[in-house]
């Protein structure tokens, strides 16, 4: 299964529920041990790295709707950036490309993406780094 696949099929808690099952077999399987779990398989070792970035991206995107959503209630770049880990500059160039991202991914199939005006909220919404 590719990773487009595993996103379409796996919601973020579904995903790490099986990539957590996946990664404790993988941890505890001897293959010497014939009583113990049985070692993942090429198709579930595949798998499991596929898992990792579906938790990846699905992840990615709800920081950003957070982002998002901590702006509309008055969160300044430095507040976000602190949340983050991060400095307010990178936090609002990060937010900056997931905006541009969420553009190019219109009219895509089996992806909405953001209009013009869509995205002219949005920007408007994140300002400056400075704000």
């Amino acid at each position: 299964m590719d990773v487009d696949e595993l996103i379409r099929a796996h919601t973020l808690a579904t995903a790490v529920r099986r990539y957590d099952d996946l990664r404790l077999r993988d941890s505890l399987a001897d293959p010497d041990d014939p009583a113990g779990p049985v070692p993942l398989d090429r198709t579930e070792a595949l798998e499991l790295l596929a898992l990792g970035e579906v938790i990846a991206r699905k992840a990615a995107q709800g920081r950003q709707l957070t982002v998002r959503t901590a702006r509309e209630r008055g969160a300044s770049w430095a507040e976000v950036g602190r949340a983050l880990g991060a400095t307010r500059q990178s936090a609002w160039e990060a937010h900056r490309r997931w905006v541009d991202g969420q553009v190019a991914q219109r009219g895509r199939a089996g992806h909405l993406g953001w209009d013009d005006d869509e995205a002219a909220v949005e920007r408007a919404l994140a300002g400056s780094p400075e704000d």
